[in-house]
């Protein structure tokens, strides 16, 4: 009996021993070849949609249509600072923020800076050395498809196809997306038009939705007295943002948003970005029943264009801003596909 116990505890003592071993053996491995470039293979498609790549901005190209972005039109952007008035964009972040089903934010604060400088040799009172320096840092956890966001083209695909028809298998790893991470997007300088759709339809807050069309969107250009230009930064106002904070379930209830034959004029029209007062892009629910986020699907994997969600746009709205300079920055955490904001306004 004493040998038949003692035979797992040998099992537990070599796995033990063998452990630190895989480590070693795994780390010693060449690494693994890159997928092969399947683009040229480009069957797997659903019925009804045809191969979208290359873009028009090339077959490599990560950017998309910030392709659309000049130094010329960043100097004309600049031009119209007058009074070099800030609005902030961008809407606070914490657990109650409204979010999608399947996205968290935790965030836990860290004080124990205040219990171990004390236990340094030159700890004095309540803290490290004669000036007591102590300090506090956060730990959160969560995905950044939450709150104000700038989503990377590869936060959507087609089945397994990304923009430019990269494959999951060929872009995705354990630790994000070797191809079009947020890492690849750089500061955004450029003109911002504000297109005030609740505005030009006599509403406080579209319907949930509602299908701006490209005659809402002509209209309200025109009564802006305002022409968009390759480049553009183009911000909706809705007024569905008003709900946020507010009546968070109304709000992630559904959406007023830009229609596909909006989005496809914009295309047509050079714009580098588009963004809106709304957790997503596009109405909720949308055109068809049948193809759920068929905008913001279009937009990121077929066109390769930028798209914000949850901005605060009620403050340009109402002083009636419709030009400004828009800037935006982000962190750039390698492969993620989207990144926490705070985009502004200058007028």
């Amino acid at each position: 009996m004493a040998s038949r116990r003692a035979f797992p505890l040998q099992i537990l003592l070599f796995s033990l021993w063998l452990t630190p071993l895989a480590g070693v053996w795994a780390a010693s491995e060449p690494d693994k070849p890159a997928p092969a470039d399947s683009r040229a293979d480009r069957s797997g498609l659903p019925a009804d949609v045809q191969p979208w790549w290359p873009s028009r901005y090339g077959a490599e190209d990560q950017l998309g249509t910030l392709n659309e972005i000049t130094p010329d039109g960043v100097r004309a952007a600049a031009a119209l600072v007058k009074t070099g008035t800030v609005v902030d964009l961008g809407r606070v972040l914490d657990e109650d923020t409204p979010k999608f089903p399947g996205r968290y934010w935790h965030q836990t604060a860290d004080v124990s800076p205040h219990l171990t400088n004390l236990r340094r040799p030159d700890a004095v009172d309540k803290g490290w050395g004669k000036n007591q320096i102590n300090w506090i840092t956060e730990i959160q956890a969560g995905t950044f498809q939450v709150g104000t966001q700038l989503d990377s083209i590869g936060h959507i695909q087609i089945g397994d196809r990304f923009y430019n028809g990269w494959t999951t298998r060929q872009v995705v790893e354990s630790w994000g997306l070797n191809h079009l991470g947020i890492e690849t997007v750089p500061p955004i300088v450029t003109r911002g038009v504000l297109i005030n759709i609740a505005g030009f339809k006599g509403v406080e807050q579209l319907a949930k939705g509602y299908v701006i069309t490209l005659a809402d969107v002509q209209g309200a250009l025109s009564k802006q007295g305002v022409t968009l230009k390759p480049g553009d930064a183009v911000l909706f106002h809705t007024g569905w943002g008003g709900l946020w904070g507010k009546d968070n379930a109304e709000f992630l209830s559904g959406e007023p948003g830009p229609g596909l034959e909006v989005v496809q004029w914009l295309y047509q029209q050079h714009i580098a970005l588009t963004e809106a007062d709304t957790w997503s892009y596009g109405p909720v629910p949308g055109e068809d029943p049948d193809r759920p986020f068929l905008v913001p699907q279009t937009m990121y994997v077929k066109m390769g264009l930028f798209g914000l969600e949850n901005l605060a746009t009620e403050e340009l709205a109402r002083r009636g801003v419709h030009e400004f300079l828009f800037t935006l920055t982000h962190a750039k955490t390698r492969g993620s596909t989207a990144a926490v904001i705070a985009p502004a306004a200058v007028y």
